[in-house]
């Protein structure tokens, strides 16, 4: 029997790390996940927003009222208009862990920024990092690199007003490639505006701001579906928007000290029981929770002097001391938001009354569908399972993923080369029913959606989705699309979470296969198809894919192994998914017929 292998352990092997190289060493401690800027939390948007928060503090405390933002080149420049760090501090304020102002209450009092280390994270992850900060018509200016501190000035800024600028390029040693998506910069920009009424941001030059506060964001994110107009209240430290829509889920915004907590926390759970509470109040009655909330569209943000979150990002609230008061705040501010509001009042309880009756005839629906799945099988029959399980423990796999395709050659073809640990497959038995115009009883009595709801545990939320990956993978033919477009229909209309936070993909398989007696080539597009003919020479065979069923397991494991192409099902514009689903998946057939021959492309080779 070998030896183990044996390390020492003495002096030598401890090491001490400085406060900036901890950070380079321990990246997701500070700002969680990397990334490469194709997502809304990847790390490259933190380290703006940890700039960005400073700035906002200062706007907070009643000093500065523009604060200006340029994105170029993957270079990030922030200017506020601020008090301006205080000389003698600058370095150290932004290279020395748990050092700042946000520690004293009479400079900051409702702070995002509360535990001295966001602005030296920034410093720490960027190749490149300038601070400078004008005060009284002076400034010190300081280079970093890396966080180290490569150059150091100060002298007269007469023209110049007071304030802090900062830029900085993230480290490509850290995050690799990595773009900016303006898209989600305007987005966390935008979420800036509404909790800091009246503070301009220019973002590349564009002016982003909000007389309104949660008010604006509410009416922007209910888009033209409200019900009654947002009923809103603001004062020092408590802000609430709330309306009703068409919807069948809820949607939420929170906010503590003008950071957007993306995960909630003590007082988003606050917010939902204050409502429900209110409306119960207000009504005499005695809703549930679903029932209220159905289709509510709310907004809250709240100011503390010491908030506790569970991580550096900020993401989620943890202060559990203050939810009882929260809750007792937020039922007397929308009782009489209420009673102010009649008309409104009325609307809100004639849609929640409806949503009971609903609920309640539902409920019937789905206890017979359940105990006929029942009566037929303990599990899904459709469902050919993977190993990988939803961990209560770790919560759901990255790695874990479900196929969901048509027909039982292609579903055959996956199983034959699937790899059965983390793979799951469900198998239609043909077109899925178009939901478009349907209810959610629709569900509960068409086998085939019921069967898919549970294969994917999304009957109660989409959060118990057990799958981290749903792919659909249909056939490259009109047939495969249509089937494509049911299913992308019957998540955005009844479990739209899935597809907003990324787990909805299209498996894409190559059209045609082209080889010679050396050399095989798969070709995802015809283009591809040409110039494969052409490279591969005269003896090039050529053969087009019609359905998955027609690729042999023994081909198609390359497809669906590390190396799959996926394409994200994604939404850039939320507000237009109702009209597009109508459009496309609706009942109007003559309007959507007089749109393909008017758009129609003739081919004048044909």
């Amino acid at each position: 029997m070998a030896k183990p292998t044996t390390h020492i352990y003495d002096e030598s092997k401890i090491k001490t790390l400085s406060s900036l190289d901890h950070i380079r060493k321990r990246t997701g401690m500070y700002i969680g996940r990397l990334g490469d800027g194709t997502h809304y939390d990847d790390g490259i948007y933190v380290l703006l927003k940890e700039v960005v928060d400073n700035a906002v503090d200062e706007f907070i405390m009643g000093h500065g009222k523009r604060v200006d933002i340029t994105v170029v080149s993957g270079e990030v420049s922030v200017r506020d208009y601020g008090r301006g760090i205080p000389l003698g501090k600058v370095v150290e304020c932004v290279s020395r862990i748990n050092t700042g102002a946000k520690y004293n209450d009479d400079v900051f009092q409702f702070s995002v920024g509360l535990n001295g280390v966001g602005t030296k994270a920034v410093n720490a992850l960027s190749s490149r990092f300038l601070v400078r900060s004008v005060r009284e018509g002076k400034y010190v200016e300081a280079v970093f690199e890396r966080g180290v501190l490569a150059n150091e000035k100060q002298g007269k800024a007469a023209d110049e007003a007071d304030g802090t600028f900062i830029r900085f390029t993230p480290d490509r040693d850290i995050f690799g490639a990595h773009t900016f998506d303006m898209q989600f910069v305007a987005r966390r920009i935008r979420m800036y505006t509404y909790l800091n009424a009246g503070l301009e941001f220019l973002l590349n030059g564009e002016s982003l701001i909000s007389d309104g506060g949660l008010r604006d964001l509410i009416e922007e994110e209910a888009d033209s579906e409200s019900i009654y107009p947002v009923l809103h209240h603001t004062s020092k430290t408590l802000e609430v928007a709330l309306t009703h829509s068409p919807r069948f889920h809820e949607t939420h915004f929170s906010f503590v000290n003008g950071q957007f907590t993306s995960d909630g926390g003590t007082h988003l759970s606050a917010f939902r029981e204050g409502i429900l509470k209110a409306f119960n109040e207000f009504s005499k009655k005695h809703f549930e929770g679903d029932d209220v909330r159905e289709g509510l569209i709310g907004a809250v943000a709240i100011r503390l002097k010491e908030p506790v979150f569970e991580s550096q990002t900020k993401n989620k609230l943890g202060n559990t001391e203050i939810r009882g008061d929260l809750v007792a705040q937020i039922r007397d501010v929308v009782v009489d938001l209420l009673h102010r509001n009649p008309l409104a009042a009325e609307k809100a309880l004639l849609k929640i009354e409806e949503t009971q009756k609903l609920r309640k005839e539902l409920a019937n629906v789905k206890k017979l569908a359940r105990e006929k799945a029942r009566a037929v099988s303990i599990r899904v029959p459709q469902l050919k399972d993977s190993k990988l399980h939803l961990d209560k423990r770790r919560g759901r796999g990255h790695e874990s993923m479900i196929f969901i395709t048509e027909g039982l050659s292609a579903a055959g073809s996956i199983v034959s080369c699937r790899d059965p640990n983390t793979q799951a497959i469900f198998t239609l038995k043909g077109k899925p029913l178009n939901v478009c115009d349907l209810n959610r009883d629709a569900i509960y009595k068409n086998d085939e959606l019921y069967n898919l709801m549970r294969a994917l545990q999304i009957e109660d939320s989409s959060e118990s989705l057990r799958y981290h990956r749903v792919i659909l993978a249909t056939d490259a033919d009109v047939d495969g699309l249509h089937i494509r477009n049911l299913l992308i229909t019957f998540f955005l209309r009844f479990f739209e979470p899935t597809v907003y936070e990324g787990h909805v993909h299209i498996l894409e398989t190559p059209l045609f296969r082209a080889r010679n007696k050396k050399e095989t080539r798969y070709c995802y597009s015809e283009a591809e198809r040409d110039a494969a003919t052409a490279a591969l020479g005269s003896g090039c065979e050529v053969t087009r894919f019609k359905g998955l069923g027609e690729i042999s397991p023994k081909e198609f494991k390359q497809f669906i192994g590390p190396d799959m192409r996926l394409s994200p099902v994604s939404v850039e514009n939320q507000h237009a998914v109702p009209h597009l689903l109508n459009f496309y998946m609706g009942k109007n057939t003559p309007e959507r017929r007089r749109y393909i021959l008017e758009n129609l492309v003739v081919d004048e080779a044909l």
